[in-house]
C-alpha cells in the first residue's frame, strides 16, 4: 500500500496534518482545498485496499492519517504476537531420532532465520550451543564431544558434522 500511495504520490498524507487555514485569504483556502482532496483520495485508496469486513469498520475514520494510525497500531500488535510465536517455536524445538536430522537442522534454521528476519538476533556462539543442546538422545556421545570441543565453531561448521555425523 506504501508503494502504491508513494506512486500516486499521495503517501505523505499518511503523516501530515492538514494545512492551517487563515479566514478571508484565498490562497489558505485553495490550499485546504487541495489538501482535502489528496486526503480523500488517499483515504479511499486505503480503504479500497481492505477486506469489506474492515472496511466497515475504518470507513468513518475522517482522515487518511488517523486511518493509518489506527491500522498501524493494529498491525504492530500483531507483529508483536509474531515474535511471541516465533520465539515459542524455537524455544519448544525438539529433535527426535524418528526424522532426518538434515530435515531437523533445516527445519531449525528457518525459525533462526525468522528470528534474525523479526530483528531478534541472536549470537553465533549461542546458536551453535542451542543447536547442540537439542541433538536427541542417542547423540549423546556426539554431543558431549562438541561440549567439550575447544575449538569455537560456527553454525554453519555444525551443520555440515551433524552432516557427515549422520551419514556414519
Amino acid at each position: 500500500m506504501l508503494f502504491y500511495l508513494t506512486t500516486l504520490n499521495l503517501v505523505w498524507f499518511l503523516h501530515e496534518d492538514p494545512p492551517a487555514t487563515t479566514e478571508g485569504n484565498f490562497d489558505s483556502k485553495v490550499a485546504c482545498d487541495a489538501w482535502s482532496h489528496g486526503d480523500f483520495l488517499c483515504r479511499n485508496y486505503v480503504l479500497n485496499a481492505l477486506d469489506n469486513t474492515l472496511y466497515n469498520l475504518y470507513y468513518s475514520i475522517e482522515t487518511a492519517k488517523s486511518l493509518w494510525e489506527s491500522l498501524e497500531k493494529k498491525y504492530k500488535i500483531q507483529s508483536a504476537g509474531l515474535k511471541k510465536f516465533i520465539v515459542g517455536q524455537f524455544l519448544n524445538f525438539k529433535m527426535v531420532d524418528s526424522k532426518s536430522m538434515t530435515s531437523q537442522v533445516q527445519d531449525l534454521q528457518l525459525i533462526l532465520h525468522d528470528l534474525d528476519a523479526k530483528g531478534m538476533k541472536l549470537n553465533e556462539s549461542f546458536k551453535v550451543a542451542m543447536v547442540i543442546e537439542k541433538l536427541p538422545p542417542s547423540w549423546k556421545v556426539f554431543k558431549n564431544y562438541l561440549k567439550h570441543k575447544k575449538k569455537e565453531m560456527g553454525l554453519e561448521d555444525l551443520i555440515l558434522r551433524l552432516r557427515i555425523e549422520e551419514d556414519n
